[in-house]
């Protein structure tokens, strides 16, 4: 056999120990084409009965086993992974919408979904009405004869308002409307959307899932009623997650509980320090009572995780926000959250609709892994800087 053929063909049937190689964590694939057993495996790919991928768009095998523990975590019927966050949601929307529909988007919806909505979807003869950022019984008043989706963000991750879920999803489900949630601040171990009558889930798996800043991706969970539907869709699009994502991914799922549970109450020590802090105005946590929608935390959510908010007693000068934000130590400046390292982001949030905190900065803190008395210590000195 010529070098540059066994050069070609090395390795092929290479084994451990005349067995094939299992690991803790599954190996990384990386592949474009994927080779058949036999020929009737192809027909069988040919005609889509095929059960396993048949080319790399095709959900690689890491993809799939993402797939499969989220769709486990979220109690869902069908996930599917995208490259990002954003990717799930604005793929969500095309998905399940068609020209000539009218959608509702909640104020505090991921900035960058509602951009989408307003300045792509609208092209394609999509509109979409915004509706409170705490909607409840009350949204039903604007849906159209047209309307056919609520996107909804609870709490949202700027603010932090919720929704009424229950009443939302009762409306929807009377009305015939489908309900998407971004359920990234909470994750489904602590909001189980489906039980609430959700039809859709999106996760940033970006965020709490992976847990360690280096990953973009995002999932999409959906009913057993949705899953021919958005299947067929994904297929189409030939959509797909990267494998290097989805192995970070897979590793820091594993993890979640213990790391969700230290962010929890990490967040919540910080969160009730600052309420003591003579400078600090409101304290925008769900999981503490002064919070305006607290009520609906306690009766459907199970704990609550580490990204919250607060606002200054007195505005600060830019100047003066400046000398705060620059003067913290362990804090990094940027934006995401999940992760292990504690970040922080301010800024003052336009809303359509009025708002609670118009003209308020928000400092918002996203309580990574550190020891919490080491971040208040951190904030306290920072807060000296103001005066």
């Amino acid at each position: 056999m010529h070098p540059a053929t066994r050069l070609i063909h090395a390795g092929d049937d290479l084994e451990a120990g005349g067995r094939p190689l299992r690991t803790v964590n599954p190996a990384v694939c990386r592949a474009s084409t994927v080779l058949f057993e036999r020929y009737e495996d192809l027909v069988l790919a040919n005609d889509g009965q095929f059960p396993g991928p048949t080319y790399g768009t095709d959900r690689l095998p890491l993809q799939r086993s993402l797939e499969a523990a989220v769709r486990e975590l979220e109690g869902g019927h069908l996930t599917r992974a995208f490259p990002s966050g954003i990717s799930a949601i604005i793929n969500t929307l095309l998905a399940f919408t068609q020209a000539g529909d009218h959608i509702l988007v909640c104020d505090n919806a991921y900035g960058p979904g509602t951009h989408f909505c307003q300045e792509i979807l609208a092209r394609f003869g999509v509109k979409a009405g915004i509706v409170a950022s705490n909607a409840g019984a009350e949204l039903e008043a604007s849906i159209r004869p047209n309307t056919t989706l609520i996107l909804l963000e609870s709490p949202g991750s700027n603010t932090f308002e919720l929704q009424d879920l229950r009443a939302i999803t009762g409306i929807a489900r009377r009305r015939g409307l489908l309900t998407v949630l971004d359920n990234t601040w909470a994750t489904p171990l602590y909001l189980q959307p489906f039980a609430l009558g959700v039809d859709i889930s999106i996760q940033s798996v970006t965020k709490y899932l992976s847990g360690h800043s280096d990953v973009l991706l995002g999932t999409v969970t959906v009913t057993e009623a949705l899953a021919a539907r958005f299947d067929a869709f994904y297929r189409v699009m030939e959509l797909f997650a990267a494998p290097e994502d989805c192995s970070l991914a897979l590793r820091g799922l594993r993890t979640l509980p213990v790391r969700l549970r230290q962010h929890e109450q990490s967040a919540l020590e910080v969160a009730r320090w600052l309420e003591g802090l003579e400078r600090v105005g409101q304290v925008l946590h769900p999981a503490l009572p002064s919070h305006p929608e607290h009520q609906l935390w306690r009766r459907d959510f199970q704990g609550s995780s580490g990204l919250f908010g607060f606002t200054f007693r007195e505005e600060p000068s830019p100047g003066q926000l400046a000398g705060f934000i620059n003067a913290l130590r362990l804090f990094g400046i940027g934006y995401s959250w999940g992760g292990f390292k504690s970040l922080v982001t301010a800024g003052q949030y336009r809303r359509a609709l009025p708002s609670r905190y118009a003209g308020r900065t928000i400092v918002r803190l996203a309580i990574g892994l550190e020891d919490p008395r080491d971040l208040m210590a951190d904030l306290g000195a920072a807060m000296a800087q103001l005066g």
